[in-house]
């Protein structure tokens, strides 16, 4: 149990539920100002950025605070990773209810992945396979809000990934040894 106590642990949870209260907030209102949340390509993700600054002002708290300026790159790496679960996790479970709430959000999802699915080219329909295709077409047309979470919560530990390996290097600050 000590490890539950751990500063390490209580501080990037705390920024994690924050920023997963944010990502859920930043959902919400791109989706009724007509952007689709979950169509957005993950390069252009506000997460990167919320990750980013949650992150950095996470572990600089950590390391002020608690470690007299010394921070491992394990310790970054455990500490981003608790703040990534802990808001994809409240985000995830932010989807499943706000399509509860609202079914026009995975419908209207669904009517935008079908508008892509029929822009392509028959050319490239064939190259691919049709039966693959179709496939990808029914999964699609059956897509509900447990999906769309399953999905948004592993693009943000990907975007997370890349964001926490970055962080951990730059803040690191190991002890002169002598």
């Amino acid at each position: 149990m000590k490890f539950r106590k751990s500063p390490l642990v209580t501080i990037t949870l705390r920024y994690g539920l924050i920023a997963g209260a944010i990502i859920i907030l930043f959902m919400i209102v791109f989706y009724y100002m007509g952007q689709h949340p979950l169509l957005v390509f993950p390069y252009l993700d506000f997460r990167i950025v919320l990750f980013g600054v949650f992150i950095f002002f996470a572990l600089k708290e950590f390391k002020e605070s608690h470690q007299n300026g010394i921070l491992f790159f394990w310790q970054g790496m455990i500490g981003s990773y608790i703040l990534i679960f802990t808001s994809m996790i409240l985000a995830a479970v932010g989807i499943i209810l706000f399509s509860q709430f609202e079914p026009a959000f995975v419908t209207s999802f669904i009517e935008a992945q079908l508008a892509k699915f029929q822009a392509i080219p028959q050319a490239e329909i064939d190259e691919f396979g049709k039966e693959s295709f179709d496939r990808n077409l029914a999964a699609i047309s059956a897509t509900n809000g447990m999906q769309l979470a399953v999905t948004y919560f592993g693009h943000g530990i990907m975007i997370g990934l890349f964001v926490s390996v970055i962080l951990s290097a730059i803040l690191r600050k190991q002890p002169k040894t002598l």
